[in-house]
């Protein structure tokens, strides 16, 4: 069986791989680093201007899968620096509407590009 890949102009791959591929009715959105779209460079700042590229990013390829947040139903939050936490917790919390998609979050040693964070996302294409 084929994949069925989506590609969102509001996101950019930094290596082989597709922004989105559906599976029945889930679709997995691959990681997405806090990369300006217009630039194809890292967006510099802290890590709330970081999160918000992220979810920039994620929601454009959401869009390019005919998704809404309100379609998501599990986040893997990345962190190089877990001291970044609750400035990363802030920006999700807007991001979402209760009840709140399943998550995990996760330290790491390093991202793609020296990023502080990088998020993927599960969503699911049905009835809402």
């Amino acid at each position: 069986m084929p994949r069925k890949a989506y590609t969102a102009d509001g996101a950019v791959a930094i290596g082989p791989y597709s922004h989105a591929v559906e599976s029945g009715d889930i679709i997995y959105l691959s990681g997405q680093t806090p990369i300006d779209c217009a630039t194809g460079k890292l967006v510099l700042g802290d890590i709330t201007t970081q999160t918000e590229q992220c979810f920039q990013n994620l929601f454009n390829v959401l869009v390019a899968s005919g998704l809404t947040s309100d379609d998501v139903i599990k986040v893997n939050v990345f962190l190089t620096d877990m001291v970044n936490f609750d400035a990363m917790n802030s920006v999700y919390k807007a991001k979402f509407s209760s009840p709140y998609p399943a998550r995990t979050t996760i330290g790491v040693s390093s991202l793609p590009l020296g990023a502080q964070v990088e998020i993927e996302m599960i969503a699911r294409r049905g009835d809402r």
